[in-house]
């Protein structure tokens, strides 16, 4: 089965202190002092090359959280003191026993580093792929608090926007990419498309230190209850002010989802697949039973802007298109980890519906649509387990027609960790289809003729933000509707492909300012975080 990689709870010994003696006259002794010191602490040493288990210093913070943890069944935090450096030990030997490259770090002395989250920092490899990107672009820390309320009810803080740039050079482009249903911003009148030109008096082309630095807490930093002013250009060309008050927004991660008949007749599925959270389960179902009943001839996907999550999602939405019929012999992942792993059962298309808050299978087994070819519409910001589903159903051959921009190439995964109210995600494997192919650092490629093991038959296009998603006459829909009818792709203007930028990589303009990007790490990630949920024999 798929293991779990959640680390052993250690703790730290103190060293014990002696009791003291001393010598008296006439060749008497007795002890001068007979009450022992406090124990004192001792802490530990590096020594380049020489790594102790990450278990002995689990949890030993420097600033110990106390009480009891309302993510964890109300248990006591298991907290205990320790310092900064011993977080730092922890980081380094955990990084050494899980990192997929852990022979491509540099191992630096932890005391080099003003701060713990500056030394994980560069705990990872710093080789580049072939087209000369850096191979580890999704290495990363965020608070656990944060990460439980997304991961459990999907919820996070903001205006409810999905933001694309078009442009991170003055003079910069930065649009609305969708919104998510009953937020602030949708209920103020953003739409897909809107064109951001001023935050707060701050023109989006600042070239300021301390106007990028107001730009980016507004537009991506924003906690609940903060309020800022926008000035955004819409399609039509006519502008608007908006003052929109963040919230604690709950994603809506199936949107869209609608039954299209084409001009001969044909029925399509189709439907905007946002992000494999858990919450998205309970939607992906409803839309596959709507396909059912529709009686649909083919199924459109739209993953442009799904950065990835949860592999068990991924797996039981392949399951979900492919069906028994086409999976029943086939595994959907092998996972490959370093050479300190043992290596694991091959991960199968899940079936039944799980309980991810236990991850346990509920033994509700999972509708199908029986298909044997779907269409996916994707950007560079597709990515992860997103990909993982695009290559996992080319690994028992269902025909992936890929509609729009290479994906992003992340063909890595890891199970999130928490640490002293941490949780770090570090890439700690990566894994290959049914066939054996995963090696797509550098994307899959959409085109009408492929020729390498990464290419996916399809059409190169843009992203189109003059159309709202769904909008049968918005590109890639337009396009996949097309190449349904045709079997070909459509002849359209290119303009400027719209760059995804994440905040993996800060973009500089030419005044070496950078402007934050849009969508938050940990989107862009395939998360491993349980074992697999899957039939009894799994669970060994």
């Amino acid at each position: 089965m798929f293991k779990n990689n959640k680390l052993a709870l250690a703790v730290f010994l103190a060293a014990s202190g002696m009791s003291l003696s001393g010598c008296g006259g006439g060749g008497s002794s007795s002890n001068t002092d007979t009450t022992n010191p406090p124990p004192t602490t001792s802490e530990p040493t590096w020594t380049a090359g020489v790594f102790d288990p990450s278990s002995e210093f689990k949890d030993q913070c420097a600033v110990p959280r106390t009480g009891n943890d309302p993510y964890n069944d109300n248990q006591p935090y298991p907290d205990t003191a320790g310092s900064e450096f011993t977080e730092k030990m922890w980081l380094r030997s955990w990084s050494d026993e899980t990192y997929l490259w852990y022979d491509e770090i540099e191992d630096n002395d932890p005391d080099n580093f003003s701060s713990v989250a500056a030394y994980f920092d560069q705990l990872k490899t710093f080789e580049k792929t072939d087209s000369g990107a850096y191979k580890d672009q999704f290495h990363f820390s965020r608070p656990t608090d944060e990460y439980f309320q997304e991961s459990q009810s999907g919820v996070v803080s903001g205006y409810g926007i999905n933001w694309a740039f078009i442009s991170n050079v003055p003079p910069r482009e930065l649009r609305v990419a969708y919104l998510e249903s009953d937020s602030p911003a949708a209920n103020a009148g953003l739409q897909r498309g809107d064109t951001i030109l001023m935050v707060d008096d701050v023109s989006i082309d600042t070239n300021t230190q301390q106007g990028v630095d107001i730009l980016n807490e507004a537009l991506f930093g924003p906690t609940a209850g903060d309020s800022h002013n926008f000035v955004v250009r819409s399609n039509d060309g006519t502008e608007k002010s908006f003052t929109l008050v963040a919230g604690n927004i709950t994603q809506t991660p199936v949107q869209n989802v609608d039954t299209i008949t084409t001009g001969d007749g044909t029925k399509v599925g189709y439907m905007q697949f946002n992000s494999h959270i858990s919450i998205a389960q309970p939607e992906l179902i409803s839309a596959v039973n709507k396909f059912k009943t529709d009686n649909i001839d083919e199924l459109v996907i739209d993953l442009r802007y799904n950065g990835g999550g949860l592999l068990a999602l991924s797996s039981q939405l392949a399951y979900m298109i492919a069906g028994p019929a086409n999976t029943s012999d086939y595994f959907y992942y092998q996972v490959i980890e370093n050479d300190k792993q043992p290596e694991s059962d091959p991960y199968p298309f899940i079936d039944i519906e799980v309980d991810y808050s236990t991850f346990e299978g509920t033994g509700n087994t999972l509708p199908d649509l029986n298909l044997s070819k779907v269409y996916v519409l994707s950007t560079d910001n597709t990515c992860s387990a997103s990909e993982a589903l695009i290559n996992g159903l080319k690994g028992i051959d269902t025909e992936v027609v890929l509609i729009g921009g290479k994906t992003c190439g992340k063909p890595y995964g890891f199970t999130p960790t928490h640490n002293c109210a941490t949780t770090y995600y570090t890439i700690q494997l990566t894994g290959v289809n049914y066939k054996g192919f995963g090696e797509y650092s550098d994307g899959l490629v959409p085109t009408p003729s492929p020729q390498f093991d990464a290419d996916v038959k399809g059409c190169e296009l843009d992203d189109d933000f003059n159309h709202q998603i769904g909008d049968s006459d918005e590109t890639l829909l337009s396009a996949a509707l097309y190449h349904i009818e045709n079997d070909s792709c459509p002849v359209v203007t290119q303009s400027v492909t719209a760059k995804q930028a994440t905040t993996s990589s800060y973009a500089a303009d030419e005044a070496g300012i950078a402007l934050k990007a849009n969508t938050t790490l940990y989107k862009n990630n395939m998360d491993l975080t349980r074992p697999l949920p899957a039939k009894e024999s799994d669970n060994e």
